[in-house]
């Protein structure tokens, strides 16, 4: 069992910037993937940001060049980088973290960008 806690959302002005914190309960080291999913009003969740074990990254078409995933496995955190925010980005985004055939979630955290 692995228990995900975000943290780092907020408000901002378009054009500012946010890190947001996924704190695991216990090692990452060993978990297949770490994502970043985030939900809109009205929207499907998707995958906004993927890295590997291996470190290897990956984005949604519309955050790349803005958004930069990374891992600190001596922390047992991932965090999300956002720079150059702009209203769409505007959603609660969630960690998810996949281990074999389980998966795993946060409870959220809200990201309001105001144009």
């Amino acid at each position: 069992q692995v228990q995900l806690v975000e943290s780092g959302g907020g408000l901002v002005q378009a054009g500012g910037s946010l890190r947001l914190s996924c704190a695991a309960s216990r090692s990452i080291f060993s978990i297949n993937f770490m994502n970043w999913y985030r939900q809109a009003p009205g929207k499907q969740r998707e995958l906004v940001a993927t890295i590997t074990v291996g470190g290897t990254t990956n984005y949604v078409d519309s955050v790349k060049g803005r958004f930069t995933i990374s891992r600190d496995n001596a922390k047992n955190t991932v965090y999300l980088q956002m720079n150059s925010l702009k209203a769409e980005d505007t959603a609660v985004y969630y960690c998810n973290a996949v281990r074999g055939p389980d998966l795993y979630w946060g409870q959220g955290t809200q990201v309001t960008v105001s144009s």
